[in-house]
């Protein structure tokens, strides 16, 4: 009876640590080109950000449109998702219009600090 108890003690375990372990694929895409592009900036160097302008958009716009999994509150990550989506567009906008370097840095530090609010906030 004891063994039972520990296998069932074990799998209950393992199975809650996977959920709050959440795989979120569109969340690790955004992440991916959100690193490629601000961690350059903070060093002042902008190129890859205006490289990259547009895939930032996509992913955070189809992160947006993805389904919220366990582990994450949707009803938090729904509108922090949309001003991130917001301050991507800006981004590119700024991009395409040639802004000042200073600008730029400044968009994509406010986005990367609202993904950040997205990892903290809205865990589970």
């Amino acid at each position: 009876m004891k063994k039972i108890l520990l296998t069932v003690l074990i799998i209950w375990t393992a199975t809650s640590l996977n959920a709050q372990k959440a795989e979120w694929k569109e969340m690790h895409a955004f992440h991916n080109i959100m690193s490629a592009t601000f961690h350059p900036a903070e060093e002042n160097n902008l190129q890859p950000l205006k490289d990259s302008a547009a895939v930032l958009v996509k992913r955070a716009k189809t992160w947006k449109k993805s389904i919220v999994p366990e582990g994450y509150n949707g009803s938090l990550t729904g509108p922090i998702l949309e001003k991130l989506v917001g301050q991507c567009k800006k981004i590119q906008a700024a991009v395409v219009s040639k802004q000042q370097d200073a600008e730029l840095k400044m968009l994509i530090t406010s986005a990367h600090d609202t993904f950040h609010e997205i990892m903290e906030k809205c865990r589970q």
